[in-house]
């Protein structure tokens, strides 16, 4: 269904991290195709998202949300794509979503069965992919956040929000990949016309953290 967004203003190697004073771990781990992944892993429960960025962005810009994620209860594992930061390349050099896959293995081999991915812009179109090479069950709940593809929207599993602004020239695409999904489902439509992460950078941003925070508790 569609739901109404209201504005709101007001191999693992693990290693602590000096950035914002042990909010989070740095994690790395391996992709099937030999890609070394590096990530930040916040908070501690028994339910997980991995947050994966847009092209022009990187781990740390999830770090507002993920905090805020933590404190709710849920683990948070924001990585690096491969070729971005200290992650590496594997054989397949933009297979993205490989990336995806092994930080759900990873987080499954900490002993956590509920997961979710969240991917804005590029790395929703990851996440859709990802989700679609997916054991039946791997996933509990998937938002894609103006996702510039989707790839077979009616494959996708579990509790779905599709995230897009009004004036984003990828809505129509977002709105089709949302209208071929499979309940359950949501459609948010974000006032203005920020694509992806920009949005948290508008005054709609904190409303959105709010949802997210929200869905992924629930």
């Amino acid at each position: 269904m569609s739901g109404s967004f209201t504005v709101a203003f007001a191999c693992f190697v693990v290693s602590v991290s000096a950035y914002a004073a042990e909010s989070f771990q740095t994690v790395a781990f391996q992709a099937s195709d030999g890609a070394r992944i590096y990530g930040n892993l916040y908070g501690e429960g028994d339910r997980a998202v991995v947050l994966a960025h847009g092209r022009v962005f990187d781990k740390e810009s999830w770090h507002p949300l993920a905090e805020r994620i933590a404190v709710s209860g849920v683990q948070a594992l924001a990585i690096d794509f491969r070729g971005y930061g200290k992650s590496q390349k594997g054989k397949n050099a933009n297979d993205k979503h490989l990336d995806l896959v092994a930080a759900v293995a990873f987080l499954k081999e900490r002993g956590l069965d509920s997961i979710a991915l969240l991917g804005a812009s590029m790395g929703g179109a990851a996440a859709a992919k990802a989700a679609v090479g997916l054991d039946d069950g791997a996933l509990d709940k998937l938002i894609l956040l103006a996702p510039p593809v989707v790839i077979s929207p009616k494959a996708l599993t579990g509790d779905k929000v599709f995230i897009v602004s009004e004036g984003d020239g990828l809505r129509k695409t977002v709105e089709s990949a949302f209208d071929k999904a499979s309940d359950p489902k949501r459609l948010e439509i974000v006032p203005g016309d920020a694509h992806a992460q920009h949005i948290f950078k508008t005054p709609h941003g904190e409303a959105l953290m709010e949802m997210i925070v929200a869905f992924l508790g629930k």
